[in-house]
Order: structure tokens, then sequence, then C-alpha cells
């Protein structure tokens, strides 16, 4: 079988073949490293000055002079006058102005130029919605002025147009539409001599849209120039109006009423809000709304609130009057609401907050210095400060013993360890999860009282001092005492 050798690429430029170590890929095709450089200067090229157009390759100098478009204002690069007409390209047929135009190559059916069907290549690309234009091609459909990206507008009838010439063909027609805001244009080439066919007030109601879909006060079909939202209903912008005063509303004063109409604030206030003295559309002023004089008299508050006209059921209401108690009062005390006003010490009536209310046995609120004389510790060293005081007042329990059994007893394992009574949280002493009294937190034997300093749990759920604990569950023997030290036969 006879040799083959493999087939290698050619250089456009020479038509010999192309290897590997010496090739530069541009348009499709491979070139020689020596025959890369530009057909009309001999300038070599790379990849970002190189433009290839029909198997021929050029610097974007040459390649814009030569393919480019001519004439006044159009030169090699940006911002440089130019009249460069072609005249030298004329003998190589080139699409100058004055010469006759080279034959494009035609491209595949919407694949090429949407306005002279050849192909487009990279170096002279204009986009518009897709599709690529020849930078010559890239002009208005009517007076072929040159587009950019800023002043191409793309036509129903898929063309593309310059803002000006845009307006004309597509822009609304009559009195006081012009090519730009403020300009008055009948454009006499679309309507008759007559201004009996200006058209009024666009009736927005003409087309209906389906039950439920339209807009809620003409019912037509509303369109996204027209679009206004309001709590997720669609409205004509020329039917966004108040219902009772027609004005113009917008997201910040509109209210939605309960008829499922929209209205500014002052007429959904007269319509919708509080009536009677002292209320008004929003402001500081006083209103009564049409109102007769028996009426106002009728709805006129009275000085004193009585918090108790409203009876609340058994167990839900004030526990001190045992009124409703609304959110606007409301005060809570351990699970408990309360009139703002009932809500004060039930012994010298001050007014309490979170920090001062104490919770008495007496399912009554006090302040800190009337629970402790209430309910606090008495006797001895017991007083409202740091300082010796004997407090006896009249008609309070006075307990001169380590272990009252007064007050309500607890449930099972709930209370206080020492007497069983319920320890609320004003009076509440802890250890080893146990709860105590503030009273009964003292030496089982000695009846010292006790902080979290000197306690000792008992093995028999007491609590101790360090000397009871000692001499009570300490070690016995000698060399063992109360203190280091210390020698005892205990």
């Amino acid at each position: 079988m006879p040799f083959k050798p493999a087939e290698n690429p050619k250089c456009p430029k020479c038509g010999k073949s192309v290897y590997a170590a010496e090739e530069r890929v541009a348009g499709g095709h491979k070139w020689h490293k020596g025959c890369f450089k530009c057909g009309m200067c001999g300038k070599m090229l790379d990849s970002t000055n190189c433009a290839e157009h029909e198997n021929e390759l050029y610097c974007k100098n040459c390649h814009g002079r030569k393919y480019g478009p001519k004439g006044y204002g159009f030169g090699g690069g940006a911002g440089c006058l130019s009249m460069d007409s072609g005249a030298q390209f004329q003998g190589e047929g080139t699409n100058g102005h004055v010469a006759e135009p080279k034959a494009v190559t035609k491209a595949p059916e919407g694949e090429g130029c949407p306005r002279c069907g050849g192909y487009v290549y990279m170096a002279e690309q204009m986009l518009a919605r897709g599709r690529a234009y020849h930078k010559g091609c890239f002009k208005c459909g009517d007076c072929k002025k040159n587009l950019d990206s800023v002043n191409c507008c793309e036509g129903p009838d898929r063309e593309i147009y310059c803002r000006v010439c845009y307006g004309k063909k597509f822009g609304p027609k009559g009195y006081g539409y012009g090519q730009g805001g403020g300009a008055l244009q009948t454009d006499s080439s679309d309507l008759s001599g007559d201004f009996t066919s200006k058209p009024s007030a666009v009736d927005t109601s003409a087309i209906q849209a389906s039950p439920g879909q339209g807009c809620p006060r003409c019912g037509g079909v509303v369109f996204a120039a027209e679009m206004v939202l309001s709590k997720g209903r669609e409205w004509h912008r020329k039917c966004y109006k108040c219902r009772d005063c027609t004005k113009t509303l917008d997201s910040i004063i509109a209210c939605d009423g309960p008829d499922n109409d929209v209205y500014c604030k002052t007429c959904y206030g007269k319509k919708w809000g509080p009536h009677g003295y002292g209320f008004a559309c929003g402001s500081g002023f006083l209103q009564t709304d049409c109102m007769t004089e028996e009426q106002m008299a009728s709805q006129k508050p009275s000085v004193p609130i009585d918090t108790t006209s409203i009876k609340a059921p058994a167990g839900q209401g004030c526990p001190r009057c045992g009124g409703m108690v609304f959110a606007a009062e409301q005060q809570l005390a351990k699970g408990t609401m309360w009139h703002k006003k009932c809500f004060n010490c039930n012994e010298c009536h001050r007014p309490l907050d979170s920090m001062l209310a104490c919770d008495g046995p007496d399912k009554e609120i006090h302040c800190r210095a009337c629970y402790g004389k209430l309910f606090g510790p008495k006797g001895f060293g017991f007083g409202h400060t740091p300082t010796l005081v004997s407090t006896e007042v009249q008609g309070t329990p006075f307990h001169t013993e380590f272990n009252p059994m007064t007050g309500p007893k607890a449930k099972d394992g709930k209370g206080c360890r020492r007497c069983g009574c319920t320890v609320y949280e004003a009076e509440k002493m802890l250890s080893k999860n146990l709860v105590w009294h503030k009273r009964c937190f003292s030496c089982f034997d000695c009846h010292k009282s006790l902080d979290s300093t000197n306690l000792n749990d008992g093995p028999n759920g007491e609590i101790y001092c360090k000397g009871c604990y000692g001499r009570n569950y300490g070690p016995r023997g000698v060399g063992y005492g109360i203190g280091a030290g210390a020698l005892t036969m205990v």
C-alpha cells in the first residue's frame, strides 16, 4: 500500500502547508508566521490588531481605510477628521463611495446583515436586538442617518430608525404630539387637513377585560405602559384617583377602603375613620363631621374612666378591679394582666413597674418596702436596710421562731423545704435545687442566718453553717476538730 503523507492545512496567502510549529490562526484559517502580516502596509500582526476579510489579513487601520465608511467625519481613528474617499483603492474595486461597490458575499438566510444579506465580520459588526449589521448598513431606514446604540430604535417592521423617524412613523399622532416634549405637530402625511379628527381623551374602557382581571374602576384591560399597582390590583394611571375628591394618588397617600376602592388619606379619614369630639382627619384640629350637638355630647368622654364597666370572665380580668384589660393599658405581673391605673402598691398605692413590683402571698402586688414590712423576717437584726432594727407592724404576722408554719401550703416538693409553704420570687433562696424562704434560710442547729458563702447542705436534706456541719458530719478522732490544728476527741 503506497504511503500517503498527512494532509496539512494550506496557508491562504502562499498556498503552502502550515505546520504546527509556525502556525497562526485567524478567521478560521491557519497562516505561516511570516505570512501573518497586513496585506496593505506589510505590518506584522498579532491577535490584538488582526482583521480578516475574505481570506486576506489587514491591520485595523488599513482595514478601516479599505472597507470602513468614507467621507467627511470618518477617519482611521476616533476623533480625527478625514476626507479619504478611497480613491487609492478604486483600481481594486473597493466599496468606496465614489467607485462602484464591490459585490458582497451573501450569507445563508437569516445569518447575515439584515439590510444587505452579506457576511458580517467582527471588525465591522454592529448589534441591534441580537442581529449583526455592517457598520456601513447601520443607518436609519428613512433618513439614512448613521446610528449608534444610543439613538437606535427598532420598529415593528424589524427595521432600525433614528428616534425622530421612529416617532414620525410609529409614534402617536394628533394635536399635542410631536418629535419631542412640548412640541406641536399634526404630521399632515397621516392626518386630514381638518382638525375634527383629532383624538379626544383616550377611552381606557374600550377594550374590556375578563371579569375580575381589568382595572377595578373602569373594567378595561390594563397595559404595561399605564399600569399602577395597589394591593395586588392593576389600575389605569388615569383611574388611580380618590373615589370622593378625584385627587390623583400615589403609593404614599393612597388608602384602600373596605369597599375595595381607593381614597386619599383625608377622604378615608372622613369616611371610615373615628368620628366625634377630638377626632379629625389626622392632624391636631377639631372636627365633628357634621354631627349634631346631642351626638357630640353623647360621645364626649367623661373625665374619670371606669375600668370596671366592662367585666371580664372570672379569672381573666384585672385582679384588682375585675374589669376587661385591653392592650393599650395592659401591665403584666407573673402572668396576670392589670390595668395601668390599678398597677400600684396595695398598701402605699405607689405606682409600680417591673423592677419594683413584688407578688405577695395574698395575691396582691406590693412595692419592695411594703412587701418587706408585711412578709419579710421580723426581729432583732432584720430591717429594711442593713441596720439593726426591730420592726413590729401591727396586724402583720410576727415570727420569732425559725420555722413559722403560716401561709398557703404548696404542692409536695415545690414549697419551702423547711416550712412547706409557697415561696414567692421576692423571698426565694436556693440551695442544691431546693427553694427556701429568706426567713427559713438559717442553720438547722444554731439558727444562724446563711448565705451562699457559708451554706452547707446536709445528708438529711437540711442546711447548716460550717461549724455545725463539721460537728454533725465531719471526721472524728485525734487530729480532727472544728478548725485546722486543733486536737479534739469529740
